[in-house]
């Protein structure tokens, strides 16, 4: 199953896992699933006693690939060079367990905020967007936004470098996505590519499509999972960032990547986790900003998600993100009128119209995503002028569409049959 000489992540895990379990400042958990006679999942996390080691927090979780291959799928691994150097991870799953190497329509998954293309690979195969779609004859690519776990490199800069955080959702639509779509088309000889994103993947895709025609005319179909253009009436504890000036932001959090300290963490699970009793899942700033449905998720995954989420961002943009609750309009950076006179030759920050992305658009929301709010998803409906479909899942939150227990048969087997039906076309 794998091609690393027989040593792996998974092995790690195993050796690791029955070591430390041992060791007195050992705190942690394991966690083995079996189904269907095969060993499915292990994962083992381990905390070092801080006072007494010096050591912090070490986990030790798998790859992307090392993921992808534990089900015997093949992958691959590229690295995407964007105009201004960032170097992006790409995973490549070419064709499903049972397809041949024939060429197949090429897809691309674009994650959301804070998160990682981990996340369509991380629940069993039957429940993950990737692998269904790699099995229903798909040539499946899953993208990192710069300044994520798999996405911190840069041909000129560090991440311990301030400028390498100066980016906000800007330039991962308008030179991240370029250049993977792009590299996608020149590797497989294709001339259009389906795009599949969710959350802050869907703003991407909103800003990109809707300001560079010549990206967009490569892109057969644009499916947005719980879309974010604007975030006017978010009830999401991102919102609370809003209250406070840019310039008090940058003090608490400094001028590189948004990864809060953990008594942060703790006062935003005390304060603003609306789950009460207290979920374990409180204490992880990913689902406290984005809102979770215990009884729609595979709680015996936690430790996966958990290890690959939050991935990071930048506070750049965070504070994007807080504007944009703040201005209620899906609009560009704002540096404050020099800045902005600076970098858009305009004393505010441009605005995106999305009437001018003439991509077909297929849309779905969640009733109770408190992120993508069905009151902001309301308007864009009505601006959206290439949209062929959309529905609303009443009992969605904001990661259902991602990890949701019923996202098969509720979500990912409408977007097969929409493909399908697109490429008769």
């Amino acid at each position: 199953m794998f091609d690393d000489g027989g040593h792996s992540c998974w092995t790690d895990i195993v050796f690791m896992a029955s070591v430390l379990h041992h060791l007195p400042f050992h705190r942690g958990n394991q966690r083995l699933q079996n189904t269907m006679g095969q060993q499915l999942f292990i994962e083992a996390e381990t905390q070092w006693d801080e006072d007494e080691n010096h050591l912090g927090t070490q986990r030790i979780t798998c790859s992307k690939s090392e993921i992808i291959r534990h089900w015997g799928y093949p992958t691959e691994e590229h690295d995407v060079v964007t105009e201004d150097g960032y170097i992006l991870s790409v995973n490549r799953i070419p064709r499903g367990l049972k397809n041949g190497d024939d060429p197949k329509p090429a897809v691309f998954l674009q994650h959301g905020l804070l998160a990682a293309g981990s996340n369509w690979v991380t629940n069993l195969p039957n429940t993950s967007l990737a692998y269904l779609l790699a099995d229903a004859g798909y040539d499946v690519w899953i993208g990192n936004s710069r300044g994520n776990t798999w996405s911190r490199r840069h041909l000129t800069l560090s991440p311990d470098h301030d400028e390498f955080w100066q980016f906000s959702y800007d330039e991962m639509a308008k030179k991240d996505l370029p250049a993977v779509v792009n590299h996608i088309l020149k590797t497989t000889g294709q001339e259009q590519i389906y795009y599949i994103g969710h959350s802050q993947g869907t703003t991407i895709a909103f800003v990109a499509f809707s300001s560079m025609p010549e990206l967009a005319s490569k892109i057969k179909m644009f499916f947005g999972l719980a879309p974010v253009a604007t975030v006017a009436f978010t009830a999401s504890p991102m919102s609370k960032l809003s209250i406070f000036p840019d310039f008090l932001i940058w003090d608490v959090f400094g001028k590189k990547d948004f990864m809060p300290q953990s008594a942060l963490i703790k006062w935003f699970a005390t304060n603003v986790c609306s789950k009460k009793p207290l979920s374990e899942l409180c204490g992880n700033l990913f689902f406290i900003l984005c809102g979770f449905d215990e009884l729609n998720l595979n709680m015996t995954r936690t430790p996966v998600y958990t290890s690959h989420c939050p991935a990071g961002t930048s506070v750049q943009n965070m504070i994007h993100w807080s504007q944009a609750v703040h201005g209620g309009k899906l609009m560009a950076y704002d540096y404050g009128r020099a800045g902005n006179m600076a970098h858009y030759n305009q004393s505010t920050p441009p605005l995106y119209n999305i009437q001018n992305m003439k991509v077909p658009t297929a849309l779905w929301s969640g009733g109770h995503d408190t992120l993508a709010d069905p009151k902001d998803v309301a308007v864009l409906l009505t601006q959206v002028p290439n949209l062929v479909y959309h529905r609303h899942i009443e009992h969605w939150e904001h990661l259902d569409f991602i990890w949701g227990l019923d996202a098969p048969q509720e979500l990912y087997s409408e977007i097969i049959k929409l493909m399908s039906q697109q490429d008769l076309v």
